[in-house]
């Protein structure tokens, strides 16, 4: 369901749900959380993050939302746990990212996406709201006008159009997707713990910048 490695300063995590287009249980986020909190530990520079599949994650698996596992605060608890990481986070997307496996990627530093991905949070049309931090961050990325598109009006982004928005950084075809992402982990894997952390400080807006050490 959830895979996990650490290996050399590099944690890769990948969502291993395919037949279910990646979506995601109560357990699933848990695993999750637990294998941000090794990365952590044992002081990843790199992390990546994809999913199996032609889906990256339809965000919260059916019948565990109807029980509640839509407005879990797990998902908010994941997002930050990704967001506080001191190390360089790429979510690489394998397809499409629907609802509130949203969080995820929005949380990462980079984004990469295949030309066929789109993008969607229905969370209007289904009634609930969207996990705390991810209006303030697709915001920051998009635009108001353009987060209220997504959240709001329930617009269906295309990769171009994400890509035109800021929404991700890069449209690589699939085979090359893995590889770009690792080329661009490579100079944070070859750089001590304490200076990724102090660059990637540094680059956070309003923030006081840390202390290479």
């Amino acid at each position: 369901m959830i895979r996990c490695r650490h290996d050399d300063g590099l944690t890769l995590l990948t969502i291993d749900r395919p037949d279910k287009a990646n979506s995601l249980t109560g357990a699933m986020l848990r695993d999750l959380i637990d294998a941000l909190a090794d990365a952590a530990r044992l002081r990843s520079r790199a992390l990546i993050l994809t999913g199996t599949g032609r889906v990256f994650s339809a965000g919260a698996d059916l019948d565990e939302a109807r029980a509640g596992l839509a407005t879990a605060p797990e998902w908010d608890a994941l997002s930050s746990a990704i967001d506080r990481l001191p190390a360089l986070t790429v979510a690489a997307l394998n397809g499409t990212l629907a609802g509130g496996a949203f969080g995820m990627a929005l949380a990462c530093d980079l984004r990469l996406a295949v030309p066929e991905a789109r993008f969607f949070y229905p969370v209007m049309r289904l009634g609930f709201l969207p996990q705390p931090a991810d209006p303030a961050r697709l915001a920051a990325l998009v635009g108001p006008a353009r987060a209220r598109m997504i959240l709001m009006a329930g617009a269906r982004i295309e990769a171009p159009e994400a890509l035109s928005w800021g929404l991700v950084d890069r449209i690589v075809a699939q085979p090359d997707l893995m590889e770009t992402a690792q080329t661009l982990t490579a100079d944070a894997l070859a750089a001590s713990a304490d200076h990724v952390a102090a660059i990637k400080e540094m680059t956070r807006g309003g923030q006081r910048p840390a202390t290479v050490k």
